[in-house]
């Protein structure tokens, strides 16, 4: 190795972050954009009415009456559940009266049918729904981060993992690589081209880069029987029914039971839960019955803003006598740790303030890929200059051009389309994502094609119009507006409103920042320079 090892890592580094840049990118984007899931959803759900103050509700009425609509609609089930109204951490939302049951499977390793019912707390019957508009929301957006689209879904996991895998390196290579990494962070000088896109990069970097491996980490870990399928594949096979024996024993797969009507009384079991929990701390009731084991009512306890897996989230009771029974046992030790990933990568514990933390957190992540890709185009654009300019170069910019600012256009986009499209459209759903990658594809040709200094304070220029107009588009197509919402508490809508203007804001800072920069090396450039159709952006 003639060159030394950090240098060899500064390879590594550039190289690893250069080639899946893009789609990591990407995958920042829509993945910052799922810690907000429900919200989107709620503000691209236009019909549904504000969220008002939540109802209190007799828990020991509701449970009788979805008991009830059970032996009616699944008697001899292998399970039955009952969703009571509550405030859920998990959604971000108000959770429903809802019951729902699984039949008794056919097959031992398979599982039975499911079905489910949303219930009118008042009268019993089924609840009426308003039905929205065909939207993709906020959990198309969060789907993309690890599926893509338009391509099979497990090409797209391999891809993802791919890409996620060498961000990993290239943070560890990049924590090497920088042995003043902890000084660099308190270190910014500006307007001095090379050096300040350096200093932002590594400020960036470190900031949030205990959240950087956290979450990337995280990432690989949830799709590892995926990526690494050998050790199931030698000991229990390849084909489907022996993956599932796996799970099955990794999760547990008892024999069952039918289940009935629980002979003790259900609403003295939710009151003695509720003397522990708090009042309007139950979440759920599960009825079950174990082969060999005694048949049990089990009390969930609303999700908590603390990172815990299950301890402490239930409470059983004997289905006939209503004896308080034993914690059920604990998971196993490979369950409870990717339980416990689980939620620290997509933010389930956490209450509004800790998830506008990760929020923050996934938009440094965007800054760090993107001052990375800028940086990259810095370095080799004098040299390139010098021999009549490059194609991959060229490319390369336009790539981080279409990417860095003309990827949050099309995702704006992707909520203009949900206010434009006609409502009876087929497919409507698809439609919205077509758009949003028909813009980011078009902004890519401009980009290509157009003086690059140019492509990119006119496409800031379009994210920041797009973002500061949808709350305007918003006002004229529905009677959810800002004002409105805003009137009356409705702070989900009112707040993704109030983010778009925000989002708009930062763009046509950086449009103003770009342009006012260029113009004065535009001054300074020679004339044979001036005509050039690329620019470095510093």
């Amino acid at each position: 190795m003639k060159e030394g090892f950090r240098q060899s890592m500064a390879w590594l580094h550039t190289w690893c972050g250069l080639v899946v840049g893009w789609v990591l990118f990407f995958v920042f984007v829509t993945g910052t954009a799922g810690y907000f899931t429900f919200e989107i959803t709620r503000w691209m759900e236009p019909e549904r009415p504000f969220l008002g103050a939540a109802p209190e509700y007799d828990n020991g009425a509701l449970a009788d009456m979805a008991l009830q609509r059970l032996e009616q609609v699944a008697p001899g089930a292998r399970s039955w559940n009952i969703t009571l109204p509550h405030h859920s951490q998990a959604s971000r939302s108000w959770e429903n009266f809802e019951i729902s049951w699984e039949t008794m499977p056919l097959e031992r390793h398979e599982r039975g049918v499911r079905g489910s019912e949303k219930v009118d707390p008042h009268t019993g019957g089924l609840r009426t729904e308003i039905e929205p508009r065909e939207t993709g929301g906020g959990r198309l957006l969060y789907r993309m981060h690890y599926s893509l689209h338009y391509i099979d879904r497990q090409l797209a996991f391999y891809l993802v993992g791919i890409c996620t895998m060498l961000m990993l390196v290239a943070l560890v290579s990049g924590v090497i690589t920088h042995k003043k990494i902890f000084k660099d962070f308190f270190t910014f000088r500006p307007g001095k081209g090379q050096r300040s896109w350096l200093d932002a990069h590594n400020l960036i970097s470190v900031m949030a880069l205990p959240f950087f491996l956290m979450i990337t980490y995280s990432g690989l870990v949830f799709f590892a029987a995926s990526y690494m399928p050998a050790g199931i594949a030698t000991l229990y096979g390849v084909d489907r029914p022996s993956q599932m024996r796996f799970f099955n024993e990794l999760l547990g797969d008892p024999k069952h039971e039918p289940v009935s009507r629980p002979e003790a009384s259900v609403p003295t079991m939710l009151a003695n839960a509720e003397d522990v929990w708090g009042k309007g701390q139950v979440r759920s009731l599960m009825l079950e019955h174990e082969v060999g084991q005694e048949p049990l009512v089990e009390i969930g306890k609303v999700s908590s803003t603390k990172l815990r897996v299950r301890e402490g989230e239930t409470m059983r009771f004997h289905a006939h006598t209503g004896e308080l029974l034993p914690p059920k046992p604990g998971d196993h030790a490979v369950v409870e740790t990717y339980q416990t990933l689980l939620a620290l990568h997509e933010g389930h514990f956490a209450d509004p303030w800790l998830r506008w933390l990760y929020f923050i957190a996934g938009i440094l992540g965007c800054g760090m890929i993107g001052t990375g890709l800028v940086l990259w185009t810095i370095k080799r654009r004098r040299n390139h200059d010098a021999t009549g300019g490059h194609f991959g170069l060229r490319l390369v910019e336009a790539l981080n051009v279409a990417t860095i600012v003309g990827l949050p256009a099309a995702v704006a986009a992707y909520f203009w389309a949900n206010r434009l499209l006609p409502l009876d459209i087929a497919d409507r759903a698809n439609w919205e994502a077509n758009v949003l990658f028909l813009v980011w594809g078009e902004t890519l040709i401009y980009a290509f094609f157009r003086d690059i200094r140019k492509a990119w304070v006119e496409l800031s220029w379009l994210a920041a119009a797009a973002f500061l107009l949808l709350p305007i588009l918003n006002a004229l197509t529905t009677d959810k507006h800002l004002g409105a919402s805003l009137a009356v508490g409705d702070w989900v809508l009112a707040g993704f409103d109030l983010s778009m203007l925000a989002l708009g804001l930062a763009f046509a800072y950086l449009a103003l920042r770009i342009k006012r920069i260029w113009l004065k090396k535009a001054a300074e450039e020679s004339p044979a320079h001036a005509g050039s159709p690329s620019g470095e952006m510093a």
